[in-house]
């Protein structure tokens, strides 16, 4: 059975016969006639009994008429459903996000567009690059918050929809004694940081800082968490990227220290999303807007290119501020 069919169904029990049910339908009643036809051998038996000039409900057909009517609101809900989801006001769409900027970075950026967007199912899935890529490639998530370049094999194609560049940073404790001072070097960072923290959060680390922790006098492999965690209890130094720590260096709960003697470091990102020919959804294009917003305001917002509203990539150029 079919839509129209169970249009007929309901025209002709409002209407109370066949030849105003037809007129209603702006159709011959003939082709009503054979509608019904069809919809009775589906439903096994007669779904309408004569009465005077008219029609009645048969036993089957008065059984029948909510379910048909209870499908015909599916169908109606179904169809609202889907411009919405075209204009971007429904649906569902899943951010795979680096760990590092899945709080001070994103937590805003879903805030803002839950509310802007409430009845978009949004998902976020936290972790490090390795464990986001099998997310991307297995249609499990939408978009990707990715270390770019990203190093994905072959057959990901990822293509990036804006770039995000944030500096890096040494942070400790005020109380501290490498807070103590405005400026330090890279011989004060590795005789006062104890422990220095190393965290991996490149694909492969700057050979200066790599040298320096293989250098520390006191240096510890942890987590970000954990190495948050440290700092703020007064337990060392690290580099981090400044996401990790810019709410805690405004907040005065850390202190950032130039290091004179190192370049400046910085960290690349990328918002991605797997090419596979298909343009993004109303939903997800609203989420990349969302991001790149966060991202300019930010001023880590990096030159590089954002879709369009058929998914396609159109030039976009950002000047990025001084991150702190």
């Amino acid at each position: 059975m079919d839509q129209e069919q169970l249009f007929a169904f309901d025209q002709i029990v409002r209407s109370g016969g066949y030849g105003r049910a037809a007129e209603a339908l702006g159709i011959s009643q003939p082709t009503l006639s054979a509608r019904i036809q069809v919809l009775e051998r589906d439903v096994g038996g007669k779904l309408f009994v004569r009465q005077g000039r008219g029609v009645a409900l048969s036993d089957r057909g008065a059984a029948f008429l909510p379910y048909a009517r209870r499908a015909l609101e599916v169908l109606r809900e179904g169809v609202a459903m889907g411009e919405r989801a075209e204009r971007g006001d429904a649906g569902r769409v899943t951010l795979a996000v680096l760990e590092s900027l899945s709080g001070y970075f994103l937590g805003p950026v879903i805030a803002g567009y839950r509310d802007r967007h409430p009845e978009v199912s949004v998902a976020v899935r936290a972790g490090n690059h390795e464990s986001l890529l099998p997310l991307l490639r297995d249609g499990v998530a939408t978009l990707g918050l990715t270390v770019w370049p990203a190093n994905a094999p072959r057959d990901l194609p990822l293509e990036p929809l804006c770039f995000l560049r944030e500096s890096v940073v040494l942070v400790a404790a005020p109380g501290h004694s490498l807070a103590r001072r405005a400026v330090a070097t890279t011989a004060d960072v590795l005789e006062r940081a104890r422990p220095f923290l190393w965290m991996r959060w490149w694909l492969a680390a700057p050979p200066r800082l790599t040298q320096m922790m293989e250098r520390a006098a006191d240096a510890v492999t942890v987590p970000f968490a954990t190495a948050r965690e440290m700092v703020l209890a007064g337990s060392g130094a690290g580099f981090f990227p400044w996401m990790q720590v810019a709410d805690l260096i405004a907040s005065g709960r850390l202190r950032q220290i130039r290091v004179r003697d190192l370049p400046a470091l910085s960290r690349a990102s990328a918002l991605v999303r797997v090419d596979r020919g298909a343009p993004l959804s109303a939903a997800a294009l609203a989420l990349v807007e969302a991001v790149r917003a966060r991202a300019q305001s930010l001023g880590i917002l990096a030159r590089g290119r954002s879709p369009d509203r058929r998914g396609s990539p159109s030039p976009i150029v950002a000047r990025p501020r001084s991150s702190v």
